[in-house]
This record gives C-alpha cells, sequence and structure tokens, in this order.
C-alpha cells in the first residue's frame, strides 16, 4: 500500500524563493550594519563650548614716553670784536698767453720745414718727371708720366712660367713711393698669386729715377698706384 501525499501540502515547492528572499534580507542586514555610524555627542554638544572666556581677556595697557625737547642753542654774542689782518697777501702776475701774428708765423714756418708730408698724385702741384716728359707742358705731365709707366711695364712684362703651368691669372694692385730724390721705394704688391706679386715687384723696381714731385715749390714724396694684369691667352 503506498501513501497518498497532497500536492499542496509539499514544502519543497517554493524552496527557491524563500531561499532568495532570505539572502536578501542577510545582505541587506550586513550592509546596514557596515554602514552603520555613530557620533560624540559631547565633541559637538553645547556644554563643550565656552563662550564666556574670550570677554575675560584682558588687554595691556601701553604708556607713550614722551622724549624731551632738544635745549635750544646758545644765544650769539652781542658784542663782534674786529681783528685787523696784519699780515700781507703777495699778488701774483698773470702773464698773457695770447701769441703775436709774428710768433705764429714763425712757429709754422718751423712746423712745415721738419714736417714730411706725402702728397698723392692726384692732387700734386708739379707732378714727378718721367724720363722724356720734361719738354711736355705741364698740364700735360700727368698723362705723360701715366703713358711712360705703361710702356715701362709693358716693355718689361714677362709673364710667369709657373703661374702659366698652373693656369693662375689675375690683376696685381702695386703701390709704390716716388722719393725726394727720384727714386723709387716702399713698393707693395697685392694680388691672386705670390708669383705674380714677385714678377709685378721686379716691373716696378727696373723704374728709372726721376725728377721728384714738388708741392709749393719743395720736393716731397708721392704715392703711386698702379694695376698690372696677368691673364692667359
Amino acid at each position: 500500500m503506498q501513501p497518498k501525499k497532497n500536492p499542496n501540502a509539499d514544502l519543497r515547492k517554493n524552496g527557491k524563493l524563500y531561499f532568495a528572499i532570505g539572502l536578501c534580507l542577510v545582505l541587506f542586514v550586513s550592509w546596514q550594519a557596515i554602514e552603520w555610524k555613530t557620533y560624540d555627542k559631547t565633541l559637538y554638544g553645547y556644554e563643550a563650548l565656552d563662550v564666556d572666556a574670550d570677554d575675560d581677556e584682558l588687554v595691556p595697557l601701553t604708556e607713550q614716553i614722551k622724549t624731551p625737547p632738544p635745549p635750544p642753542p646758545p644765544p650769539a654774542p652781542e658784542i663782534i670784536e674786529i681783528v685787523e689782518d696784519e699780515e700781507e697777501v703777495e699778488e701774483t702776475v698773470i702773464e698773457s698767453t695770447e701769441t703775436t701774428q709774428e710768433e705764429i708765423i714763425e712757429e709754422v714756418e718751423v712746423m712745415e720745414e721738419d714736417f714730411d708730408v706725402d702728397v698723392p698724385f692726384a692732387i700734386i702741384e708739379d707732378v714727378p718727371l718721367f724720363p722724356g716728359c720734361e719738354r711736355v707742358k705741364k698740364s700735360e705731365r700727368r698723362k705723360c708720366f701715366q703713358e711712360k709707366i705703361q710702356r715701362h711695364i709693358a716693355r718689361n712684362f714677362r709673364y710667369p712660367e709657373i703661374a702659366q703651368e698652373m693656369g693662375i691669372q689675375g690683376r696685381v694692385y702695386v703701390q709704390f713711393i716716388i722719393s725726394k730724390d727720384g727714386s723709387i721705394t716702399g713698393i707693395r704688391t697685392r694680388g691672386p698669386d705670390k708669383n705674380l706679386e714677385k714678377e709685378a715687384n721686379r716691373i716696378i723696381s727696373k723704374l728709372p729715377t726721376m725728377t721728384p714731385g714738388k708741392q709749393r715749390g719743395r720736393p716731397v714724396r708721392v704715392p703711386f698706384s698702379i694695376p698690372i694684369t696677368f691673364r692667359l691667352q
């Protein structure tokens, strides 16, 4: 004989639902227990505040020290004694520093004799005379000098062999001075190569002795510059 059960009386029918509800309740209680906060009422109570303590504070009184005024200056004497100066003071005589016209002329003449001035070729009164230009008019002597220089360079020109082999060419600027005795001094050259500069120096050093240039009738040194062009053909 088998026992008969009523299906409505089966307690395991809603077991899962009851388990879920119980689990939710347990979690809610645990969360409330964790988040529960308590405060100490003694820290924020009215009894802990002491308001009357600030009213009893006493401010010390300060006393200003008054400094006495400075004493008045002593009164000036009423009687002034006059003392006579018995020492004699020597008077200094200031001599005049002005110079007369005669003294100025003498100083200028001495300075002109001792002072050696180089007068450029372009502004000198009497240009140096190249041999052969003595009979030329004074107005054409400058042109004659330049033409004679050009002929001298063309006659004595010689292209350096080393410069030809290396293909060196260019313009050499030469500067020299015609001294008071007509000799050539102070030759200086500036060019693209030392061999060309050496040849330009050799050409200028062969210039003949000239008649020196004159300024106000006196011989002076005359600087002169000329370019020499080296060109390969």
